[in-house]
């Protein structure tokens, strides 16, 4: 069960992120289109905006619980790593504010504001490939959407994995030294961290484990966007609605 561990968290965290991502992206697409041609330009800045001004804020605490539960019970060959002993979902925000204070939900801000390119450009690359697509034919295909949703997660996820490594250290946060300004991660510390993992494993080092991190990210995205386009399809119909095209 060691794979599985902190999989309930993990569920609850993208079930939340991801309804926060698309329901914001394609409201705020709605209020700014308006029944004309979107472009690849709306799309990232959508994106962004979607991805930094609500999902990032809103589901930090989420996500930085989750780390938690995912490490806990893992074995550290650094020695100044405190272990961690919560016994769920509401025990360890419980425990956290306790022991670190409010603030110590949002350790990673900082890059996870700048990860909110990861999102963005995943929108922009499907997006702009869904547009190509539906000049030729008249809808998505399941095996269309499928693709060209693992394909954007695969772009976006090697564009930005560095940062998503420094993203989960800070969101651990459980390290004895330098406990000071932690708490949104500065620049500073993520420039620092960068700096490390480079000098301790080599310019590759900032892509160690990405092989794992692929296989998770696309095959989530690429099932999301599936689902999502069928589900979309799915209401239009009951509504007795044309799904535009142009969108």
């Amino acid at each position: 069960l060691a794979p599985y561990r902190g999989w309930f968290p993990v569920i609850s965290s993208l079930c939340c992120s991801n309804f926060v991502y698309f329901y914001t992206f394609n409201s705020l697409k709605a209020l700014w289109v308006k029944g004309q041609h979107s472009t690849t330009g709306k799309d990232l800045i959508l994106g962004v905006v979607a991805g930094s001004v609500v999902n990032v804020l809103l589901t930090t605490p989420l996500w930085v619980v989750n780390t938690r539960l995912k490490l806990q019970g893992a074995k550290f060959r650094n020695e100044d790593i405190v272990p961690t002993n919560y016994k769920g979902i509401i025990d360890a925000f419980h425990q956290i504010i306790r022991d670190e204070g409010v603030l110590a939900l949002w350790n990673g801000t900082f890059p996870s504001l700048l990860l909110v390119f990861n999102p963005a450009i995943q929108f922009m690359f499907y997006e702009g490939s869904k547009r190509k697509l539906l000049k030729k034919q008249l809808q998505l295909t399941s095996l269309d959407a499928f693709v060209i949703g693992a394909i954007a997660k695969a772009v976006a996820t090697t564009l930005t994995y560095p940062l998503q490594t420094v993203q989960s250290i800070l969101r651990f946060g459980r390290h004895r030294l330098n406990p000071e300004n932690r708490t949104l991660g500065s620049l500073r510390n993520v420039l620092y961290l960068l700096q490390q993992r480079v000098r301790r494993f080599g310019i590759m080092g900032l892509y160690k484990g990405l092989e794992a991190k692929l296989l998770q990210t696309v095959l989530t995205a690429a099932l999301m966007f599936l689902v999502y386009e069928k589900l979309t399809a799915a209401t239009f119909t009951v509504m007795g609605l044309k799904h535009s095209r142009k969108h």
